[in-house]
């Protein structure tokens, strides 16, 4: 794993300790548990399109994202990629192989400048053996990647290429005002719904028409969710 080891990558414990506080999967742990998390969490920077780890990587790690987004994904013998998910702040990544210690089953790549939390596995194992709580969060973390992988297969089985794309725009459009770029590119975005890049780029140029969407450098923005969620609904 290498980072960025730029100044903003560094933090004091009290900021460590306040994003924790504030972590939808750490936030309800006790004071001294967290604090013992932070004593441990390393703070790590990347740049956009830095690799964070590659498929069958040795992991060691759990990583948390406090800013940008982290793109999940998993490469083909013939070049191609298949985007799993994109990870945004208050949520983590990595637990299969902190657990087991096994090869990473994916390529992490920083979709956005970003900063993570790093665990190592040696010292947060410990924690989660004596904590059951903490055992029981990380659990959530295994069921939901587990129902988000179930409900991708269901959707390139029985989902139509609109429904399918509708789906993940309104996913990563999820929390964020009306009309904010999303970073994700056109071709991730067919990558996620599997279907080729010509299709994908025919309907958001059409939604584009349509005043839906905008597509911008590097992004796209979502105006009109309401629409969008009609298409699901059709």
């Amino acid at each position: 794993m290498q980072g960025d080891d730029r100044p903003q990558s560094r933090l004091k414990a009290a900021d460590k300790i306040a994003f924790l506080r504030n972590h939808p999967m750490f936030g309800a742990l006790g004071a001294d548990l967290l604090e013992q998390i932070a004593s441990y969490a390393i703070p790590t920077a990347y740049v956009r399109g830095k690799t964070i780890f590659s498929k069958g990587d040795r992991g060691s790690s759990l990583f948390a994202v406090m800013e940008g987004a982290v793109k999940i994904s998993a490469p083909s013998t013939h070049g191609k990629s298949a985007v799993l998910n994109h990870i945004h702040p208050g949520e983590v990544f990595g637990e299969i192989a902190l657990f087991d210690g096994g090869e990473r089953t994916a390529d992490a790549t920083a979709a956005t400048n970003c900063r993570l939390l790093v665990l190592d596995r040696r010292d947060f194992l410990p924690l989660v053996r004596a904590n059951p709580e903490l055992a029981l969060k990380i659990i959530q973390v295994l069921c939901s990647r587990l129902r988000h992988t179930t409900e991708q297969v269901e959707d390139v089985v029985f989902l139509s290429l609109p429904s399918r794309l509708a789906r993940v725009l309104l996913k990563l459009a999820a929390g964020e005002t009306p009309g904010r770029r999303i970073p994700i590119t056109q071709l991730e975005i067919s990558q996620m719904i599997g279907a080729s890049r010509e299709s994908t780029n025919k309907q958001l140029r059409d939604w584009e028409q349509s005043k839906w969407i905008k597509i911008e450098r590097g992004g796209i923005a979502v105006l009109s969710p309401g629409a969008i969620s009609a298409v699901l609904e059709e």
